[in-house]
């Protein structure tokens, strides 16, 4: 590991455990103990009950108050010394980093040797965008004075701040880390929009200002884009409405007036000359305006016109002073224009059935289920027709509640610009009405076919992503949508779940599914002359398309359409790796770097027959293995009752219910992936991040071909990064934690072959890269691992201690206490996991 991280960490840590405040220096020293204890005890083979109630018997006359009370206070130091990690690591710039695996734009230029092939660089990177797509998933639990004090704490760590730093773990300590009520969804959208406004505005706007000083012939404004959700993600959100939307809209254009103002005031406090601050106090009073009233907007054209006329007469009668300043804010306004980030609208498919359905009831044109109307009927009342809307009186109210958003939906485009709202995606497709749904009542609410929105199905399922080709084909030979599509540039962007993909599939099976489908999709797409645009639907762990992403994106074939990379970044992933202004730079320069690759003349990103083969056959065997686990009569008891899943809905982390219906019965097509992959993160056995994997290495293996396999790593970076990812997934695994789960009466053999499958895969994974430990190539991000499970070690323990209790048959005079000590547990855990759902 880093020294500087892990030293910095001990000496701030012991100020920490010591803290002055009432209570606080009972029991601090203990919490040390208490992870060395846990380590060996539960090496040793011992559960946590015994674990927790011998330590507490060898220290109750120094820790003085009850055995529960001490479990509480334990998750408040863990939570607490997890937060001073986060600003410790956060403190160091990605750059300085020795062993980070770079990829820079720079060190792509390098491999360019002559004009031409500059030139062509040049041309694509001036066509290229990277959309980082920013959710509100519940995965992100401090609220927003814990992220000011973390924020504050980077500094002063950096600095070597002691005084400081004393002063902020004194505050942390008495600060309540956790939310008291769950979120609304504009209170997600502000909490995501701080982090817009004090960092990715400057963030993006150096980098930007930057690159064009470096690189003439780069101008490209659209490079980087910011992608928004919360208040546009609907899916099973029933607390996101119409009338919320447009709230949001408002939110993100104003505050970026506000960012704008700050910058024009400063500059007019430079720029005081007779012929130019006119200009600017007209311009700053306008800001003023436009960023306290919602209806006072201003053309980001018109500001860069004013902007560039006073830039003229800066360089012409005053010798460019201030010249840099101007061009910075300038850049901004060119990238941000006037909406900051480009708001999403989704929703699930089944929504639009449903309200398709009552509009056509309403018109006597069915009289139970449009299933009555046959295809080519149908499909040409969706294209063609304009079929009348019903009163709001015979709508449900979400049925309701989509028209009166999508009537909006031109509206938000006239306050924030086009490219600030202007696309929905639809979640659960599978067949060409998932898109012809919303193409049919966006044409009957606005009575014409002429709206300018992009239309993206989110194919999320296995299913879903077999069909995706033949779905397309068909919307491509549809005249009327193929008209939609020259309008809007010949472009059509299609969405990948790789979340609901491995829920669905497996790790192995559902990557190169995704892999393939996006081959065949871009190859139809060409086929009808339109632009494959591919937005990555991707989570924080490997399991749900996490981990190295842009190893993903630099491991890109030839057959996939390379126009664009977009990506969801979700939840505890927008702060651990966008939270800082150097890591949202060195994150985005590597996924734009991924994206140029391609170029590279010595790019190896090409599967070869034998090698497709090879994969195809691997991404079976894992499938046939991980449906064997699904088909398991105790896999959904095992995940309900063994593990916190249950647990998840009381958390206070985020508006949207856990489940997408509200059955009591669980069902894994109705979990939400956010919960099924972040409960086997809580019990820190990761099952979705690599179960399949060792069986389908091994049985290769057994026919011989091993050095086939050993080559495949070797040679193909996608393969080669699917397991570096899937080996990343074990190194968080902790099954001793667990293993006292092996003497159950009902799942001790399902635990024991879930722990038999880890052994495996952990073996095969070594055996083909050659390694001797886990992450070997990546020692920083394995330390930092290690260094976090040592951290949370006790906090572990106090929750499984408190699972244990409640799965016993005993009577528990506790219960309600037990389910909140599981409950508080959740926060700090998912936090120090920093990518686990």
């Amino acid at each position: 590991m880093n020294l500087s991280i892990q030293k910095k960490f001990e000496i701030y840590n012991a100020l920490f455990l010591k803290l002055s405040y009432k209570g606080a220096n009972d029991y601090g020293h203990l919490i040390p103990i208490l992870a060395a204890v846990a380590h060996q005890k539960l090496n040793e083979g011992l559960n946590p009950i015994d674990v927790l109630d011998h330590f507490y018997d060898d220290y109750k006359d120094i820790i003085g108050i009850g055995k529960l009370e001490f479990m509480f206070k334990v998750i408040q130091y863990v939570e607490r010394q997890i937060v001073l990690f986060d600003s410790i690591e956060d403190s160091i710039s990605p750059y300085d980093l020795e062993d980070q695996n770079r990829l820079l734009i720079e060190n792509q230029m390098s491999n360019f040797q002559n004009e031409d092939a500059l030139l062509e660089l040049f041309n694509y990177l001036n066509s290229f965008s990277v959309r980082i797509v920013l959710t509100a998933h519940p995965t992100q639990f401090y609220r927003q004075p814990v992220l000011d004090i973390i924020s504050k704490l980077r500094i002063s760590v950096k600095e070597n701040d002691i005084q400081t730093i004393d002063a902020l773990l004194h505050q942390l300590g008495l600060t309540t880390l956790v939310n008291s009520k769950s979120p609304t969804p504009l209170q997600e959208a502000q909490n995501i929009i701080h982090i817009c406004r004090h960092e990715y505005y400057d963030a993006i706007g150096s980098f930007m200002y930057e690159l064009k000083q470096r690189y003439p012939q780069f101008h490209n404004n659209e490079l980087i884009m910011l992608g928004f959700w919360p208040c546009g993600d609907r899916d099973g959100n029933p607390y996101v409405t119409f009338d919320v939307t447009r709230e949001v809209i408002d939110t993100l254009r104003m505050t970026l007036m506000k960012c704008y103002y700050n910058d024009v005031k400063s500059l007019k406090s430079k720029l005081t000359f007779r012929s130019i601050e006119e200009s600017l106090l007209e311009l700053q009073d306008r800001l003023y305006d436009a960023m306290f009233n919602s209806t006072s907007l201003i053309d980001h054209n018109e500001m860069v016109n004013e902007l560039n006329a006073i830039r003229a007469v800066l360089i012409s009668e005053y010798s460019s002073l201030y010249l840099e300043d101007l061009d910075r804010l300038i850049v901004k306004m060119e990238v941000f224009k006037t909406h900051f980030a480009s708001l999403d609208i989704r929703q699930d498919h089944s929504v639009h059935k449903s309200t398709v359905e009552q509009i056509l009831k309403s018109n006597n044109l069915i009289t139970t289920s449009i299933s009555e109307i046959e295809q080519d009927a149908l499909i040409r009342m969706l294209t063609d027709e304009i079929i009348e809307l019903p009163n709001d009186n015979d709508l449900d109210a979400i049925a309701l509640d989509t028209l009166k958003n999508i009537a909006q939906l031109p509206s938000l485009q006239d306050k924030n610009g086009e490219e600030g709202c202007h696309r929905y995606i639809i979640s659960n497709s599978e067949d060409i009405y998932s898109v012809l749904f919303v193409f049919g009542l966006m044409r009957w609410v606005h009575k014409s076919n002429d709206f300018k929105f992009d239309i993206v199905p989110l194919f999320e399922t296995m299913n879903g992503m077999n069909a995706s080709r033949d779905v397309m084909e068909q919307l491509y030979n549809i005249p009327e949508y193929r008209t939609h599509l020259n309008n809007r540039n010949n472009k059509q962007t299609i969405m990948l779940g790789f979340s609901d993909g491995t829920k669905d599939g497996g790790y192995l099976k559902a990557n190169w599914s995704i892999y393939k489908c996006k081959e065949s999709l871009s190859e139809v797409s060409d086929r009808f002359n339109i632009s494959a645009i591919f937005f990555d639907g991707r989570g924080g762990p490997p399991a749900r398309g996490g981990g190295k992403t842009y190893n993903f994106y630099a491991a890109r074939g030839a057959n996939i359409a390379n126009s664009d990379i977009q990506l969801t970044i979700q939840g505890q992933t927008i702060t651990s790796t966008y939270g800082t202004q150097a890591k949202f730079i060195y994150n985005a320069e590597q996924m734009i770097s991924s994206g140029l690759t391609s170029l590279n003349p010595g790019s190896q990103t090409h599967i070869t027959d034998k090698q497709r083969s090879l994969i195809e056959e691997l991404s079976e065997l894992s499938f046939n293995k991980y449906v064997e686990l699904k088909e398991h009569p105790q896999f959904l008891p095992y995940l309900e009752n063994m593990t916190t899943m249950k647990f998840y809905g009381q958390t206070k982390v985020g508006s949207r219910p856990g489940k997408r219906n509200k059955t009591s019965k669980l069902t894994l097509s109705d979990l939400r992936a956010i919960s099924y992959v972040g409960s086997w993160a809580q019990l820190k056995q990761n099952i979705p991040g690599f179960y399949g994997v060792g069986t389908a290495l091994k049985r290769v293996a057994e026919k011989g071909r091993l050095e086939d396999i050993k080559s495949l790593y070797q040679l193909s970076p996608l393969f080669r990064t699917l397991i570096d990812n899937s080996m990343m997934s074990m190194t968080k695994c902790m099954f001793e934690l667990t293993s006292y789960m092996q003497n159950d009466d009902t799942y001790g053999a399902f635990w024991s072959m879930l722990y038999e499958e880890f052994l495996l895969s952990k073996e095969m994974t070594l055996k083909i890269t050659g390694m001797q430990t886990l992450m070997e190539n990546e020692q920083l991000s394995r330390h930092s691992i290690q260094q976090r499970d040592a951290i949370v070690l006790p906090l572990l323990l106090v929750q499984h201690y408190a699972l244990q209790k409640l799965n016993s048959k005993e009577e528990l005079e506790h219960r309600k206490v037990y389910e909140k000590l599981v409950v508080r547990s959740l926060y700090g855990n998912i936090n120090a996991s920093r990518n686990s759902a």
